[in-house]
């Protein structure tokens, strides 16, 4: 099977700097797409940021120019470089990944997968 393994989430100041780690590991084939996602409590998970299976990217309103997402295919890994963080940016980060796998599951060879979550707290 796959498994998506985050890393990098914590405790900083208004202001400050974290980076996000995203490992994709497993019977993989390929990744298409790669995401972060996030989730405050009481509110529905939203996307932050996707990158394509090249360089593209998209971001939402609230994070453009603060967050840089980037992958290293030859690692399977995804990150978001975040950037004058405030606390409305508080909340559960979460990593997605569309993937082919190297043998087929219930006839499907294309997946999505998701990590567990890495927490996020900028405090003001």
């Amino acid at each position: 099977q796959v498994q998506l393994a985050e890393s990098g989430g914590g405790l900083v100041q208004a202001g400050g700097s974290l980076r996000l780690s995203c490992t994709a590991s497993g019977d993989i084939s390929s990744i298409n797409a790669m995401a972060w996602y996030r989730q405050a409590p009481g509110k529905q998970r939203e996307l932050v940021a996707t990158i394509g299976s090249g360089t593209s990217t998209k971001y939402s309103d609230s994070v453009k120019g603060r967050f840089t997402i980037s992958r290293d295919n030859a690692k399977n890994t995804v990150y978001l470089q975040m950037n004058s963080l405030k606390p409305e940016d508080t909340a559960a980060y979460y990593c997605y990944a569309d993937i082919n796998l190297l043998y087929r599951i219930e006839g499907r060879r294309r997946l999505d997968y998701w990590g567990q979550g890495t927490q996020v707290t900028v405090s003001s």
